[in-house]
């Protein structure tokens, strides 16, 4: 099996792993970014005198304006260079992060987001699609682990720097702190990320406006439903958005231009279960963060810091397990490591949810996070290596961006749902209050009966919200186990032009 390409640096030779590290700074960032943003949105619910709606719109429009952008960078990248889209990514994120800090209203702070969102959507397939053409595939499930590894560690570092930056220095200092990793991230990668060759595409921007117009009409009405009593135009929001995501669909299978999502990577069976796996994975992880922090903070009175230290359990065993599993994944059939992954995490959340009462102490909290710590890091980097072993390397491009669509997708779908249904058991369990401008802290001063009347009926619904996650990994789960064994490739890496004349390549 050839070894991974080595590139040449000013004459000095780098390896492939050195071009992930590169990479990795602007997965850590963003990562970072949406574990802080958990941890501060009860502050900047009061900060910013919104209600709980308009914190969910925080985060959903930066999930919205990441996922339907990835339909098309991931091909931008193969036509222009993921390298090149990757650094102007790492731009438009870090300068949308300086506009998020100074934002002085909610609706300022969701524009805001929403750019990162575009700026991450172009950083995101760019890592995936350069690991899967300067790694041979027998080296994948290692880079993957590598990979989770990041993940790992940014899930643990991103809540606890959130929480002593906002106990510390304010909400706004969460999004400053991406600044010196964009500025690190960019001198990375024109050091180290070489210009792989390109592919020439065409974009099919009616398929991009359709997708868009049906995921945001469906999100709008999941999402705010109940603020508006489920009236008749939401539901029939929700079915023109269904409609209209079908209407793409029939495009993307009759168009006689290049479609937005390639439909023929469906075939690859691996491809598909590994995209529903995903999607059901950013469906839990970010959907439940959002009831967690609410728990942990207002029920728990716990600060954002003491919010955070709760979760490190679960980002310390996704850490030091990723890489271990990553090796074992290029060694075993997919459905030995991956089925009892997701077993294992819904069973944490399944957990969670029975044991989030007003009066649980805060150690037995943490065993469900170390569980699900355990259970994710079987299923991040083991279903990204699965995803691609079976495709081409000229799709690497298409196929990455189509991946990490699906997973946000699911994000987007999730925190919507999640915040939906949250609204829905509040509603039964606490009629007639919101947590409405400036509710964080404001609970301190009721009579203790009331307090924990409120509390007692927040947990309950907060649990009963989390077993909708705990049943998309079942489901994840049951449809993992028809997963194939992946063949063995050939060729198994993509060289570029100069090498393949014996000349190393060159980073720029």
């Amino acid at each position: 099996m050839t070894a991974p390409t080595t590139l040449v640096f000013r004459g000095r030779p780098v390896s492939p792993w050195a071009t992930l590290g590169a990479m990795c700074v602007g997965f850590f960032m963003i990562l970072v970014d949406m574990t802080i943003v958990s941890v501060a949105q009860p502050t900047i619910q009061s900060k910013l005198h919104t209600d709980m709606n308009g914190v969910a719109w925080v985060t959903s429009a930066y999930l919205l304006t990441y996922a339907v952008p990835l339909l098309i960078t991931g091909r931008l990248g193969d036509r222009v260079g993921p390298k090149n889209l990757y650094q102007l990514g790492l731009i438009i994120f870090t300068i949308a992060s300086v506009w998020c800090g100074l934002s002085g209203s909610i609706t300022e702070l969701i524009i805001a987001r929403g750019l990162q969102g575009i700026g991450a959507a172009l950083i995101t397939p760019q890592t995936m699609a350069v690991i899967t053409r300067v790694f041979p595939a027998d080296k994948r499930g290692a880079a993957m682990g590598l990979w989770g590894t990041v993940a790992g560690v940014a899930t643990l570092v991103g809540p606890l720097v959130g929480g002593v930056l906002v106990d510390n220095l304010g909400w706004e200092w969460i999004f400053y702190i991406n600044v010196p990793f964009g500025i690190l991230g960019v001198v990375l990668a024109w050091a180290l990320v070489p210009h792989l060759p390109t592919n020439e595409h065409k974009f099919d921007i009616i398929g991009l406006v359709l997708s868009a117009i049906g995921l945001t009409a469906i999100v709008f009405a999941v999402q705010d439903g109940q603020r508006y009593d489920w009236a008749g135009w939401i539901w029939g929001l929700i079915v023109a958005g269904v409609l209209v995501m079908v209407v793409f669909v029939w495009w993307q299978a009759t168009t006689k231009s290049e479609p937005l999502v390639p439909l023929s990577l469906f075939r690859d069976r691996n491809f598909t279960l590994s995209s529903i796996g995903i999607a059901a994975m950013g469906f839990t992880v970010t959907g439940m963060l959002f009831p967690l922090n609410y728990f942990l903070q207002l029920v728990g009175g716990m600060s954002p810091t003491r919010a955070a230290l709760v979760t490190v359990p679960m980002a310390v065993m996704t850490g030091i397990l990723a890489p271990i599993i990553g090796r074992a994944a290029d060694k075993l059939h997919p459905r030995m490591v991956i089925v009892p992954s997701f077993l294992l995490a819904s069973a944490a959340i399944w957990m969670f949810a029975v044991v989030s009462r007003p009066d649980t102490p805060v150690w037995v909290l943490l065993i469900p996070m170390a569980v699900l710590g355990i259970g994710s890091a079987g299923i991040w980097a083991p279903l990204a290596a699965t995803a691609n072993r079976n495709l081409p390397l000229t799709q690497a491009g298409a196929a990455a961006g189509v991946y990490n669509t699906v997973r946000q997708v699911g994000s987007v779908i999730g925190s919507a749902a999640i915040f939906g249904l949250l609204q829905m058991r509040m509603t039964d369990y606490l009629p007639g209050m919101k947590l409405g401008e400036g509710s964080r802290g404001d609970m301190s001063h009721l009579p203790g009966p009331v307090l924990d009347h409120i509390k007692s009926g927040f947990s309950d619904a907060i649990g009963e919200t989390l077993y909708l996650p705990a049943a998309m990994l079942l489901l994840a789960a049951s449809v993992s186990w028809f997963f194939v064994r992946p063949k063995p490739m050939a060729v198994p890496v993509a060289i570029p032009p100069a090498e393949s004349a014996g000349v190393p390549a060159q980073v720029d």
